[in-house]
């Protein structure tokens, strides 16, 4: 951690709380860590990794169940990496860890054609190849680095790109039914977690396969986004805890709500419990 002045130590108090307190709201309301689990916390060399993995080390010395922590890296191949650098952060934190290595970079390039978007393909080959390690290391949970901002971007990419109304849940069920994913950074705002890696100075490794792409669908909602919240303040917050407040009945799923069984003797009902305004009288005429 770099050396702090008085003022900075303060403000630095008040965002290591606030993260810590985040993540634990997070971790109780979807009941994400529980007595006995040995959690595989997936270390990409990048803030929000570096940030999750730091919280979670802290909150477990104060949890009120006991729970085993194991750092995992995936080495991509990419060109440039510094195979150095995360096991000499991991030896300073006494904490188990692996380095996976798998030439994910190679099947990317060619696969992918030039110029196109490399991030699809790199994340499902990530995937694949740690949700097949926790098993193992006799891991039953995988911690993910997504926070907050994750999440919208996401629901406003399958909105504008993919035709569905769906986010990253701060908890899953793999599609193979052998993992439970975990994003304890789900309420945490990418901004805390910029500032949290400037004050603890993480060594952060730069991703040059996806991230030097500056035309990325990502990028572009990030930056709508970005100008939103500069002329509405706030409104990220208020996109998220939209998430959590669904209404089934007032979209058009037909597999989410019975449109087709709706009858007029059960519109009160349905009016007091999904939009949650028992103030409202119904009269059936």
């Amino acid at each position: 951690m770099r050396e702090l002045s008085r003022k900075e130590k303060t403000e630095f108090n008040k965002l290591q709380k606030r993260l810590r307190r985040n993540v634990g709201n997070a971790i109780a309301d979807y009941n994400m860590i529980e007595d006995g689990d040995r959690i595989m916390v997936c270390l990409s060399g990048g803030k929000d990794s570096y940030g999750m993995l730091d919280v979670l080390m802290n909150l477990r010395q104060s949890a009120p169940v006991d729970f085993e922590l194991v750092a995992v890296n995936l080495d991509q191949k990419q060109p440039g990496f510094p195979e150095e650098v995360l096991p000499a952060y991991l030896e300073a934190l006494d904490i188990p860890y692996y380095i996976l290595e798998k030439d994910t970079y190679s099947i990317v390039r060619e696969v992918v054609p030039e110029g196109k978007t490399t991030c699809g393909l790199c994340s499902r080959l990530r995937r694949g190849s740690l949700y097949g390690f926790a098993a193992d290391i006799g891991a039953n949970k995988i911690a993910l680095g997504h926070h907050r901002d994750d999440i919208v971007e996401t629901l406003f990419l399958n909105m504008f790109f993919q035709g569905t109304l769906k986010a990253m849940p701060p908890k899953l069920l793999s599609d193979d039914g052998k993992n439970v994913v975990i994003r304890p950074l789900a309420y945490c705002k990418e901004k805390d977690l910029m500032a949290y890696a400037d004050y603890k100075a993480f060594p952060i490794i730069p991703c040059n396969l996806c991230g030097s792409q500056e035309n990325l669908q990502r990028q572009q909602v990030k930056l709508m986004l970005a100008e939103w919240e500069r002329q509405y303040p706030g409104r990220t917050e208020t996109i998220f805890r939209a998430i959590k407040n669904v209404a089934p009945s007032q979209l058009a799923d037909t597999g989410l709500f019975d449109f087709a069984g709706l009858r007029s003797g059960s519109l009160r009902a349905e009016v007091d419990n999904d939009l949650h305004l028992p103030g409202i009288r119904v009269v059936n005429l």
